[in-house]
């Protein structure tokens, strides 16, 4: 069983995409396993304001008609952000898109979710270091069962949860069934912002990861060509990686400053 010190929302999300900017939450599961073992579900369908693409719909049954009547996401935030705000995020592929994704629905509400400080375990991440395939054979191999529903958030979220939960029986002397341990492990922690667009190089400074300045310092760029900094403010970026890019820029004005002073 996991040594848990708060409570921890296992959580999984269906969607209209996978452009964590663009797309939008049309169903939300949310399992919270408080510190004394009682188990809290809370399961949703969203309107998402936009369409649902065919395509989409396929994967996961959801239809623009199955969601016309059901709340926005800007109806139900602040029920959300209570719920998960005092615990522990796990989930499945959480810390690439999930998390990233809902991060953007909070923001566009003014909730911070990024700035409050907490563990994430994603349990694909743990997957990928000990056998890298998909929930379904994750299922399958931890726990023994076949995924019925797959693709449904539910029954995605209780699957989840059994994997977890089977990793740590499977991994006694690699894994420690505790929060912050099973964090470590299964985040990234070299990315600075939820949009995965600058992270840590090995030397500890913060770089681009992508167009033309992928692997150039961010700080450097900043400086050399302030305009890029305008480019990425007014394009379609997550706010946290906008967030994150003015506290650097802010950063080097700064210290600017300091040395005409």
């Amino acid at each position: 069983m996991l040594n848990l010190t708060r409570p921890l929302v296992v959580f999984d999300l269906e969607t209209t995409g996978i452009n964590i900017t663009a797309d939008r939450i049309v169903e939300i599961s949310l399992l919270k396993i408080h510190v004394d073992g009682l188990q809290e579900w809370k399961t949703m369908r969203l309107n998402p304001t936009i369409p649902i693409p065919a395509l989409v719909t396929a994967v996961h049954g959801i239809s623009d008609a199955d969601v016309k009547d059901c709340p926005t996401f800007a109806d139900v935030a602040r029920e959300l952000f209570d719920f998960m705000n005092h615990a522990d995020i796990a989930g499945y592929n959480s810390n690439y898109f999930d998390v990233p994704l809902i991060t953007e629905e909070f923001s566009r509400c003014n909730l911070d979710f990024a700035s409050v400080k907490r563990h994430f375990i994603d349990a694909f991440r743990i997957f990928q270091k000990m056998e890298k395939r998909d929930l379904s054979s994750a299922y399958r191999y931890y726990c023994g069962k076949t995924l019925e529903n797959a693709h449904s958030a539910q029954a995605d979220v209780q699957a989840t949860y059994e994997v977890l939960l089977g990793q740590l029986g499977m991994y006694p002397e690699q894994l420690q069934p505790n929060v912050a341990f099973l964090h470590n492990f299964s985040t990234d922690n070299t990315f600075v912002d939820s949009g995965r667009k600058m992270q840590k190089n090995e030397a500890g400074d913060i770089v681009f990861t992508f167009g033309k300045y992928k692997g150039q310092l961010v700080i450097d760029v900043l400086k050399r060509e302030p305009q890029y900094y305008d480019w990425m403010m007014k394009s379609d970026f997550a706010q946290d990686t906008k967030q994150k890019l003015t506290e650097i820029w802010l950063s080097t004005r700064f210290k600017t400053n300091e040395k005409k002073n």
